[in-house]
């Protein structure tokens, strides 16, 4: 017994005031020692001593704030979020069919009778049947969270909320039965409408949350379901992963995933290992090596000894990595936020400060008791007073900026990016896939005695039959050169060294320079030009013709045209680039040097990726990270900001807050702009929410303030905000054709990044 951790995907969370009000609760719960909320992801990870609570209590915590402890399985998961989405449109459909109902009821009163007060017993008690059908059918669940949250002494949005909503019935109740002068109508009206209006703002963000996502199991699809387990005896045998030990021995043949973890006995190889290190050109796998789970075997037969099972395989820790980065993501506090912790507890003071002010103070000069305008004070504070737009100041920001960014072949997938994008001093960035294209590419041919045509068609030739990536690199480039190249007259693969042909009679090997050297080849004369291609993180073929060097074949990943100039643009802002990547420190160094950057962490695992970042954070820096593979996941999780290019793999980008379309490297300083902007817009909308929030609780406290001129008011304050959002975009007749802007600006690979994206 003793620290107990425990991690819930939590349905019902819908803003920050949620992801507090259940870190409170855990707060002040005897035995709770730490607990991390991830709204973005909706995710609740506790840490607790089970000495002095079970794993029930932790949960019915939960529960009892409102929230359901969604499914741990992906596919069951997902279905429940498609439930709750079903639950609020249902609410919504009531609770908006109410509000026109009463609406009209008002209208009718207003411009048909020409009154305010009570028109009708029909029509009062057909709004008070409104009212309470509102408050204690579709909006009952939000009486649930506001009580429980009361209770623990948690004042948030639904104790606003419900506030206002009773005190309007309370009105309408002294209206029906004490006070005939009373606006009964316009009273329940107010209950209706803010119990509409706040099912309307959680089903806008359920809709925004929920997604068919089931990217970590697409990770461990990777992995086979199956395995051919070797006995003692030599027999095989297909059993489940499963029902493999540490210590069994399993074969692959060419083009299966590796099933698990495990280092190589038997058999020659090349093995595209880019799942854990994203380096793009495969290794060389023979006896002693080891092999990592849901890597591809390209060329050879391997016979391989189980190392790992289980939770302890290299896709699962990656997995676990993903699911733990998640909820420990340091959180981001919006800037509403830190106004609305005291604007909440403000409100629902100064609502009943008027309220007892007009009903004592008429006594200090010999009048009765207001009760009257005390009542309206109180209702027209908790109207004005409810953060609608303050609420929508921050998405409305967020949705234009989300618009001009989709036009750039942006998805912004998280409102955080927005906030913290600002504070960015640090970019991070995956090399293969990132800075560069991913791909091995013909860099560079040097000829000795020969000219690089002849180079070329030799190697081409000898390579014609090979299945081997790199021969793939030099047979692409022979094609866009348009030489011509004839087939081998005979062919033979050494695995893992490189081929022999015999090409128009001649005797060719193509390989590396050390197995070259172990078949007798003078490679003096190119020692400096390998040299020098090494340097630069190239893989370096020799091309033998007769026995003698005719030339050197470099091969590497291709940098992206737009990189340097993406660097210097974030040097210019002020933000120090850092390269991060699981690939060798040479190479890593080599591209370094060429796009500007200083700083390079090379060798690097994927749990190592997650924990360098974790120390930049540690040490005060705000940190975005750009990835596009499975070995990027756990960092683009852990950082402020997670970026994945959208050609990318789907668990990629499942792990990130924005999307770039296609393969440019330059639109992560395209969403940088597009996030400075819309948090300019973001202070501009909560400023002028605020003054209205400020202006109109002050007039309230006078008991003057009708709450049918509140409501208006407030609508007032959302129409302010909605036109300081938008007005300048349609005003510049911004263009909104996204499929265009798409295309334009990601070379065409639209369908692509969007299928990666969805």
């Amino acid at each position: 017994m003793g620290t107990t951790h425990e991690q819930f995907n939590v349905g019902g969370m819908s803003c920050s005031f949620c992801a507090e009000s259940i870190e409170k609760a855990y707060s002040r719960t005897d035995g709770v020692e730490d607990v991390d909320v991830s709204l973005a992801h909706e995710e609740v990870l506790v840490e607790y001593d089970d000495d002095l609570l079970s794993e029930v209590a932790v949960k019915d915590t939960l529960r009892d704030l409102g929230y359901t402890i969604r499914d741990p399985d992906k596919a069951k998961r997902y279905e429940q979020q498609q439930a709750e989405l079903a639950d609020g449109k249902r609410r919504l459909l009531i609770a908006g069919g109410a509000s026109i109902v009463v609406a009209a009821l008002m209208g009718w009163m207003i411009f048909v009778m020409g009154r305010f007060e009570s028109a009708s017993p029909a029509m009062d008690l057909a709004a008070l049947g409104l009212a309470l059908g509102t408050m204690f059918g579709p909006g009952r669940y939000i009486k649930q969270k506001a009580f429980q949250s009361l209770r623990r002494g948690i004042f948030n949005q639904h104790v606003l909320l419900e506030a206002g909503a009773f005190a309007g019935l309370l009105g309408g109740l002294l209206g029906l039965f004490v006070f005939s002068s009373f606006p009964t109508v316009h009273f329940f009206a107010v209950s209706v409408f803010i119990t509409t209006y706040h099912i309307l703002s959680e089903y806008t963000s359920l809709i925004v949350r929920t997604r068919a996502s089931q990217a970590v199991q697409n990770l461990l699809d990777l992995q086979p379901d199956t395995a051919r387990r070797v006995s003692d005896g030599g027999d095989v045998e297909e059993v489940p992963l499963d029902d493999l030990d540490v210590g069994d021995y399993v074969r692959v043949k060419p083009g299966e995933n590796i099933p698990v973890d495990g280092t190589v006995v038997e058999g020659e190889s090349t093995v595209d290992e880019s799942v854990a290190t994203g380096e793009s050109i495969p290794e060389e796998k023979t006896g002693g090596d080891t092999v990592i789970g849901g890597s591809v075997n390209e060329t050879g037969t391997l016979l391989i000894e189980v190392t790992a099972t289980g939770e302890d395989a290299f896709l699962n820790q990656v997995a676990r990595e993903i699911e733990e980065a998640r909820a420990m993501k340091p959180g981001i506090i919006q800037l509403a936020d830190r106004v609305l912790k005291y604007f909440v507890p403000g409100v629902l003071t100064i609502a009943a400060l008027s309220f007892l002010f007009w009903v004592v103070a008429p006594l200090a000069w010999g009048a009765a008791p207001n009760v009257q305008r005390g009542a309206f004070a109180a209702l027209a504070v908790l109207v004005l007073g409810y953060p609608c737009a303050l609420g929508m100041a921050t998405p409305l920001a967020l949705i234009r900026g989300g618009g001009k960014a989709a036009n750039r072949g942006i998805l912004m997938r998280s409102g955080d990016a927005f906030q913290i994008f600002p504070d960015v001093d640090h970019v991070v960035l995956d090399k293969t896939g990132t800075i560069t294209v991913g791909e091995p590419a013909v860099s560079e041919v040097v000829a000795f005695g020969a000219d690089e045509v002849d180079v070329l068609t030799t190697a081409a030739s000898a390579e014609a039959f090979s299945e081997h990536p790199l021969a793939d690199a030099i047979l692409e480039f022979v094609d866009e050169q348009d030489v011509e190249v004839a087939d081998p007259d005979a062919f033979d693969s050494v695995t893992g060294k490189g081929v022999r042909a015999t090409v128009a009679s001649d005797d060719v090997l193509v390989g590396k320079p050390g197995w070259l050297s172990d078949e007798g080849i003078d490679l003096s004369k190119g020692g400096d030009d390998i040299e020098r291609l090494q340097g630069r993180g190239l893989t370096v073929a020799g091309v033998v013709r007769g026995g003698d060097l005719i030339g050197l074949i470099g091969i590497g990943d291709e940098i992206k045209a737009d990189a340097a100039e993406t660097i210097q643009r974030m040097r210019d802002a002020g933000i120090t680039p850092v390269i991060l990547t699981g690939d060798n420190e040479r190479t890593a160094q080599a591209v370094a040097e060429e796009v500007g950057i200083d700083r390079v962490m090379a060798d690097v695992l994927p749990d190592e990726k997650r924990e360098e970042i974790g120390r930049l954070q540690e040490a005060g820096h705000r940190v975005a990270m750009v990835g596009d593979g499975i070995n990027d996941a756990p960092a683009l999780t852990q950082a402020d900001i997670g970026i994945a290019i959208g050609a990318g793999t789907d668990i990629a980008i499942e792990s990130a807050d924005i999307v770039l379309m296609g393969h440019r490297l330059g639109g992560v300083m395209d969403a940088y702009e597009i996030g400075n902007e819309s948090y300019r817009k973001t202070c501009q909308n909560l400023a002028t929410a605020f003054a209205f929030n400020g202006i109109g609780v002050a007039a309230a406290t006078t008991g003057l303030v009708h709450p049918v001129f509140a409501m208006l008011a407030m609508v007032l304050s959302v129409s302010a905000v909605l036109a300081n959002s938008f007005a300048g975009q349609l005003l510049s007749g911004e263009d909104v054709n996204t499929e265009f802007a798409l295309d334009e600006r990601t070379g065409g690979d639209v369908s692509d990044g969007r299928a990666a994206a969805d």
